[in-house]
């Protein structure tokens, strides 16, 4: 089984930016993009696979789920097949984000399941490139109880700036700088940034301030300051920028019950034995490469079976590669 390539998912957004496609070495004529969902088993939105330079190429044309239905374990693994079924877990973006983001929590699995019926949303973030004084909100930055935010977030602005605005930590964002959001944390993505995204694959977002932006209607987008209240996370953490040793080839980002992140960098030739029952994403962020047979080039992303998990890397690359634990 070779690796999967798909065809990504270009969301237009209000607040998206001209980035992606040029990133990806492809064209579009949509407006705004801010989003490309790279690999989705998202309801409404599940990757198609296209062509991988195969001859007959049988699986070409599926979905990400009519291919776990056909190969089951054998692609994602058997221990995550018996869990989550048909269900991909983990969702692969690519944001570019033109103005700021709103100010949003996801929560956590028990309260999604008790609302939605679904799993909860923890994601990671890892800066591709930012604008000089380009921002990243995320955490708290001083103690604040539920009744303290119900009040600032229905505070009426003060010269345009939310009372909500001064609770958020705010960071400098660089290139190559890594955040890993938990569920419940407060978050947003600053004007100026373009990331790629890892997360549990669910859809669920609440949000608490827009800085006051308006839909294509004129009218203001939808807020969920109480459905927030209970997600949100209320403890101040020492520190929201997660470090990692950015001189390794090969280093760990983040490990976390929901997915294993490292960021991989190949001169010439490597081989990677994850040594685990999971299949593998690869995200390319610089240069060009052969996988296990497979081209991929900056901006792609493939999925590698569970089967065939050991990668046979040929060229002079820059990857994110994500596993299940």
């Amino acid at each position: 089984m070779k690796p999967y390539k798909f065809q990504p998912f270009l969301k237009t957004t209000i607040w998206g930016g001209y980035q992606i496609a040029p990133f990806k070495g492809i064209f579009t004529a949509q407006p705004n993009v801010g989003e490309s969902w790279e690999i989705s088993g998202v309801p409404g939105h599940e990757s198609v696979a296209v062509n991988r330079g195969l001859i007959d190429d049988v699986d070409e044309g599926l979905t990400l789920v009519e291919l776990i239905d056909k190969y089951k374990g054998l692609l994602v693994g058997q221990k995550i097949y018996k869990k989550f079924g048909n269900n991909f877990p983990l969702l692969v973006k690519f944001i570019d984000s033109r103005q700021d983001l709103s100010v949003q929590v996801h929560p956590d699995d028990k309260l999604a399941m008790q609302r939605h019926g679904c799993s909860g949303k923890t994601e990671m973030w890892y800066i591709i490139k930012s604008d000089v004084g380009a921002k990243i909100y995320a955490g708290l930055s001083k103690s604040i109880t539920p009744d303290d935010y119900e009040q600032l977030a229905t505070a009426e602005p003060i010269n345009g700036r939310s009372p909500m605005q001064d609770v958020i930590a705010t960071h400098e964002a660089h290139e190559g700088d890594l955040f890993f959001l938990p569920a419940g944390r407060l978050h947003a993505i600053g004007a100026g940034n373009f990331l790629a995204e890892i997360q549990q694959t669910s859809d669920i977002t609440y949000r608490v301030y827009d800085f006051g932006r308006k839909d294509v209607h004129g009218n203001p987008r939808e807020l969920h300051i109480e459905q927030a209240k209970e997600a949100i996370d209320y403890q101040v953490w020492p520190a929201y920028r997660t470090s990692y040793d950015s001189t390794k080839p090969n280093s760990q980002l983040i490990n976390c019950p929901y997915f294993v992140v490292n960021r991989l960098v190949v001169q010439v030739a490597q081989q990677i034995d994850f040594n685990c029952d999971s299949f593998v994403i690869v995200v390319c962020l610089w240069g060009k490469a052969n996988i296990n047979g497979i081209s991929i080039r900056q901006g792609e992303t493939i999925l590698v079976p569970a089967c065939e998990n050991i990668l046979y890397i040929f060229g002079n690359a820059t990857f994110l590669t994500a596993i299940m634990p």
